[in-house]
């Protein structure tokens, strides 16, 4: 049997050769998926041109190997399913009719879409990579704030892309007469997702209004920490104590907001309790040893400090004591705050006084 007749040869309705185009094809897909995928990745590396060598190769191939690698497969799989023929004897229905057929045709579009716009995911997450790298070079912390919202966007634009188009051309959905409905029904939908529209417009007005920028501390509804990044839902804060507290936006824009980011110095104040034996001519020696001590502190304002004997307290002399730290960080705050009080307690202890702690003198009647 020649070579011409064993390739003509026919089983379930196609040919010997056929079926060798379809391992052929699918051989392809297996062995060069990640060859022709690399390509790919390459041209698109290239693409984003000198930013993209700021995070390197090896960064970019980490987020789209993989949906490259499948894009390349199941673009084999396709060309190898077009080789064959069902066979004529099972009847089948067409590809418009409801069966077999319609279902791999439209299970292998949904499936492919998906790959398509899975890689566009991974490609805004790279791109956005490299703009929040460039935004942390920059002094200006509104493009800190800017870029991860930018990200968000142009995901949900992707997602809202890639349903349109799946509901077009695999399930065969008008979608024009579908943004009609929609907008027949629009008021209904704006009613039932209320709360989310207020939180989108409170994130455009944090952007326009600047109440706070990335990085900056601030206290709002009882809250205090860092703020790390404005979604479109909510704006994350980290605490003092590492956790994460989601604050809806339009909470950020009504509520009463303290930036403490802002500030160009801290203000501490308290008061120290002293015992009733405390002479005159020692609580006079303290105050001023305090107000001198505090005043020439490096890091703290110069001659804003205020030690004064202020009350008579239940069972203290109240001494009160306000200071300004010349810095709004955090961390120099408390390290500021403790030189102080190592040395409170040292001018005391020299003075021969000590502090006073809650008392109650019982008299008995005899």
């Amino acid at each position: 049997m020649s070579i011409p007749e064993f390739l003509a040869q026919t089983y379930f309705d196609n040919t010997v050769q056929q079926y060798l185009f379809f391992c052929l094809f699918l051989l392809l897909g297996i062995v060069f998926k990640r060859l022709i995928g690399g390509y790919l990745g390459g041209i698109l590396f290239g693409l984003l041109g000198k930013s993209a060598n700021e995070l390197g190769r090896p960064s970019f191939d980490a987020r789209l190997r993989k949906p490259l690698n499948s894009l390349v497969f199941f673009g084999a799989l396709f060309l190898a399913a077009q080789q064959l023929d069902f066979p004529a004897n099972w009847n089948l229905a067409s590809k418009e009719e409801f069966g077999l057929r319609l279902f791999l045709n439209k299970g292998f579009s949904l499936v492919y879409a998906y790959i398509v716009f899975w890689t566009l995911l991974r490609f805004i997450d790279f791109f956005g990579e490299i703009m929040t790298k460039r935004a942390a070079s920059t002094e200006n912390k509104m493009d800190d704030q800017i870029v991860p919202f930018a990200i968000e966007v142009g995901k949900v634009l992707v997602i809202i892309l890639g349903s349109l188009t799946i509901m077009s051309s695999v399930f065969d959905v008008n979608v024009a007469a579908l943004a009609t409905g929609l907008g027949i029904g629009g008021i209904a939908i704006a009613m039932a997702s209320k709360e989310s529209l207020e939180n989108l417009l409170g994130s455009f007005t944090i952007f326009l209004d600047k109440p706070f920028t990335y990085g900056d501390v601030v206290t709002v509804n009882g809250y205090t920490g860092t703020v790390e990044k404005v979604g479109f839902r909510s704006t994350r804060i980290r605490t003092f104590d590492k956790s994460i507290v989601a604050v809806p936006n339009k909470n950020m824009v009504n509520a009463e907001l303290d930036n403490l980011g802002v500030r160009p110095i801290r203000r501490v104040k308290f008061n120290i309790g002293l015992t009733y034996g405390t002479t005159i001519d020692q609580m006079k020696t303290i105050v001023a040893q305090l107000e001198e001590m505090i005043n020439a502190h490096p890091k703290t304002t110069n001659g804003d400090a205020r030690v004064r004997f202020q009350e008579f307290g239940g069972s203290s002399l109240d001494v009160l004591v306000i200071y300004f730290v010349d810095s709004p960080n955090w961390d120099l705050l408390i390290d500021t705050r403790q030189e102080i009080n190592f040395s409170i307690i040292e001018i005391i202890k020299t003075n021969g006084c000590d502090f006073a702690f809650p008392t109650t003198s019982v008299y008995l009647e005899k």
